[in-house]
Formats: structure tokens, C-alpha cells, sequence
């Protein structure tokens, strides 16, 4: 997390090989990058643009998610079948044969994930994929982070949504002028008022309720994060009911 221009899409680059260091390394799965070429990297790492259409080429949803599965040789057959799979998880099964750049942009953001999600990468890096999201959406999109993640899948997230992040990510990254300034558990890092200033973060809706609370009852912490939390503070005022 970040203001822009803080360098969380350039971090990113890095790891999935657009961009190569100048100074330090990029160590993925005990290798260095630089003795690796952008393929063998994407085969590992996957990244979904903020902005679809800077990903999105082909003039249908089918031949756009098969295409990189070709390009990293998948026969026809396997491919297809793997494309079938990965439409039917996005909710994109009836629209393989459309154009991509007829659907709406939260449409096209999940057939960018699908066009990288088909490889089966061992770290999934989304910049923004909350962005033209409805309710719907969101908590399937989270529902298939969190199923990647138990199955073994890195998830790295670049956003601005913090409840998004507060409610499913357990670390944040905090970053500032190039450079991490906080790392750690995601309650620390988005309760501390100096990166949420510098990173020109809102503080969680929860965390202001705490505070209100904390001013009228100073058993509550005025540095809640989660409902949960907040939930059992009032329970704990109203004396256990």
C-alpha cells in the first residue's frame, strides 16, 4: 500500500522480470533473476494489470486466456480444457467466444485474471483488482485469493481499498518515495498514524469508531481494525450479553 508514485507497481515489475535491478538482486525461489529470462519468470509469476486494456490484445475472451497457456506449451487440447476451468471459476463461462472489449471494465479486469490465472503461477501479483468491482464480484474475488493461497499461492496485492486489505490480508507493506517504510502484521502497520500520513491512507472506518468509543470508554482500544474486534468491545460494555 502506497500513495502513487510510491513504487509499489515498480516493486512488482521486479519481481515478475520487466524490470531488472540496478543495484541489489531479486531472489525467486532461491534463484537469482538475472540468470533467468521473462518466460521462465512468468511461469512463476503472474501479474494482472491495473488497466485491462494494457493486457488484453486478442478479439475474444477464449483465444486471450489460451494464449499464454500455448505460449508456455500447453498442447491445444490442454489448453482449452484449462481455459473451460478457469472461465467457469470467474463466472466468464458464457462469454469465451466474445470480444473482451465489448464487456464492461470490471468484466475485462476478470479476463485479465483469467489470462494469468490459466498458467497456474506460484505467485499472483493484482494491482488494484477491486477497481470497477461490484459487491458481488469482490467477495468472489476474495473467496479465490483465499482458495489460491490454501492451495499454496503467493498473493500479492497492490490497492487502496483498505478495508479490503484489513479483512483478508494478515501483512501489509507500506510504501513511501520508493522505499518500504513498514512491514509487517496489517493491524500494526494500518493503525500507525505516521504511515497512514505518509502513505496518504484513510484510517479504517473502524479504527475512527474505536476512537469515539475510547473517548466515552477507556476499557475499548482506539485501535481496532476488524468487526470482530469492535464486536466484542461492545460486547464487553454492554457486560457480556
Amino acid at each position: 500500500m502506497g500513495s502513487n508514485g510510491a513504487g509499489k507497481t515498480t516493486l512488482v515489475k521486479h519481481i515478475n522480470g520487466l524490470i531488472r535491478p540496478n543495484n541489489g538482486r531479486v531472489i525467486l525461489d532461491g534463484t537469482d533473476t538475472k540468470y533467468m529470462s521473462v518466460a521462465e519468470i512468468a511461469r512463476v509469476v503472474g501479474l494482472v494489470w491495473q488497466n485491462p486494456d494494457h493486457q488484453l490484445f486478442l478479439d475474444s475472451i477464449k483465444k486471450e486466456v489460451t494464449f499464454g497457456l500455448k505460449n508456455i506449451g500447453f498442447s491445444d487440447a490442454d489448453a482449452n480444457d484449462m481455459c473451460n476451468r478457469t472461465l467457469v471459476r470467474l463466472g466468464l463461462e458464457g462469454f469465451a467466444e466474445r470480444s473482451p472489449f465489448s464487456l464492461s471494465g470490471g468484466e475485462r479486469k476478470r479476463v485479465a485474471l483469467a489470462s494469468v490465472l490459466a498458467t497456474e503461477p506460484r505467485v499472483l501479483a493484482l494491482d488494484e483488482p477491486t477497481i470497477g468491482q461490484d459487491a458481488k464480484q469482490k467477495k468472489k474475488l476474495i473467496e479465490l485469493l483465499k482458495e489460491l493461497n490454501t492451495r499454496g499461492c503467493t498473493v500479492i496485492c497492490i490497492t487502496h481499498d483498505i478495508e479490503f486489505v484489513i479483512e483478508n490480508f494478515p501483512r501489509t507493506i507500506a510504501m513511501a518515495d520508493g522505499k518500504i517504510i513498514a512491514d509487517g502484521s496489517t493491524h500494526s502497520v494500518l493503525t500507525n498514524d505516521v504511515v497512514l500520513e505518509r502513505c496518504s491512507l484513510t484510517e479504517p472506518e473502524l479504527t475512527i469508531a474505536a476512537r469515539s468509543l475510547n473517548k466515552r470508554f477507556s476499557q475499548v482500544s482506539n485501535r481496532l481494525t476488524l468487526l470482530s474486534e469492535l464486536e466484542d468491545a461492545i460486547t464487553e460494555l454492554l457486560g457480556g450479553i
